[in-house]
């Protein structure tokens, strides 16, 4: 069901791209995560409200004073600032479910890319098992060569002169997943929140770049054009916090 709903559309989508533009598969990408980011735009413009509305109303006065008053009592404080949240409008979930909703088709974006350049002979046959009649046979296999690279290997610049080769898209992804992680204003103010927060931002960072290091190009070129994407549609939300991008600190930097 997974694969006939999502993955294999998905593929099939990405194929038309790949023939649209005279076989070039890293274009082909390119433009389907850009596609499939302004459709899925609605969604995250949602998330990004209700997590900006969030992030002021736990910096604002009332809140602040909500903390102080129950202290030594945290159920109660927990009733009045959920009241504060209901009376402000504010919806503790508005920010998760447009996420949940279109989380199953970043999922299937990511498998699908996957999919379409395979490195082996069974992975190629179960790619072809997967495309639709109407594209020709003589489709497969498909160009994987993009720049200096082939998208369906880790990618590594070598350079004349130095004794290694450099993982280009590797340091891009490292860069503009830090950026895109760390743009959004932080959800609280609470030092131990605050501190998750920035420990949870390094984890994933590290972990899509390690990734990237050893999974097929084509995936890290889809990890850059995702985080860009990202980084554009938050700054056309408003006000972005630009000074965690080069802060460790656990703290919340003021907003511009």
């Amino acid at each position: 069901m997974w694969d006939t709903i999502i993955i294999n559309p998905l593929i099939n989508a990405l194929l038309f791209l790949y023939r649209l533009f005279g076989g070039s598969f890293g274009l082909a990408i390119i433009v389907f995560t850009i596609l499939i980011r302004l459709i899925t735009y609605p969604l995250m413009a949602t998330s990004q409200k209700s997590m900006k509305k969030m992030q002021e109303l736990q910096g604002s006065k009332e809140w602040k004073d909500l903390a102080k008053k129950y202290a030594k009592d945290k159920e109660k404080l927990q009733a009045e600032q959920m009241k504060l949240l209901q009376s402000s409008g504010a919806n503790p979930m508005g920010g998760c479910l447009p996420m949940l909703i279109q989380l199953p088709i970043l999922i299937g974006l990511y498998q699908s890319i996957g999919n379409v350049i395979p490195s082996t002979p069974l992975q190629l046959y179960s790619f072809s098992q997967r495309i639709y009649a109407f594209f020709p046979v003589a489709l497969i296999p498909l160009s994987k060569t993009f720049l200096w690279m082939n998208l369906a290997q880790p990618e590594h610049l070598t350079i004349p002169g130095l004794p290694f080769p450099i993982p280009v898209l590797a340091i891009l992804v490292l860069i503009t997943s830090w950026v895109s992680q760390r743009i959004i204003p932080m959800m609280t103010t609470d030092g131990s929140g605050a501190q998750t927060n920035l420990i949870m931002n390094i984890f994933m960072v590290l972990l899509i770049t390690n990734i990237s290091l050893s999974l097929p190009s084509g995936l890290s070129v889809y990890f850059v054009v995702t985080n860009l994407i990202t980084i554009l549609q938050y700054m056309m939300m408003g006000k972005v916090a630009w000074r965690q991008v080069y802060s460790f600190s656990s703290g919340a930097p003021a907003t511009k």
